[in-house]
């Protein structure tokens, strides 16, 4: 079999930040990279599943929720997969991150879908983990724009 895109990429030197990962047919892929893979502890789970509520809910409300395909973690626990249409400029994925990240590091309240019902784990939620590492990545993100969307290469 042929090895998957993500693999190509070279994890002992991918620094924290945002990758414009591929491009299919009409869909973007965005790496937002919280840990640096393989040296720092990953995150735990319920701060991944509060970050994943947050963020999706925020995107899914935005001006360009007909953009949003999906959001959600990396299994390896050391960042998100943000998809989009390619109807949604790269300049416009990375503020819309950024805005996003800044609501769940404010985010104050109950976390929307978080019941029996409404979630397939609702009782593995760390709203106060998700803050933290929502409010790190805004620091990281603070000055990213389109032209650092590349994967490092050395």
């Amino acid at each position: 079999m042929e090895k998957i895109a993500s693999f190509t990429i070279d994890h002992t030197i991918l620094p924290k930040g945002m990758y414009l990962s591929r491009k299919d047919a009409n869909t973007v892929t965005y790496d937002i990279r919280f840990r640096r893979p393989n040296l720092e502890s990953v995150m735990n789970n319920g701060a991944i599943h509060t970050l994943e509520h947050l963020f999706a809910t925020f995107v899914r409300n935005s001006d360009v929720s007909d953009k949003i395909v999906y959001f959600g973690p990396m299994g390896c626990r050391t960042g998100f997969y943000f998809i989009t249409t390619d109807t949604l400029s790269a300049n416009d994925a990375v503020e819309l991150t950024k805005k996003a990240l800044r609501f769940c590091a404010d985010f104050e309240g109950e976390v929307p879908g978080v019941s029996a019902k409404e979630c397939g784990n609702y009782l593995d939620h760390d709203l106060f983990g998700a803050k933290q590492e929502s409010a790190f990545m805004c620091d990281v993100l603070e000055n990213w724009n389109e032209d650092m969307l590349a994967y490092p290469t050395k």
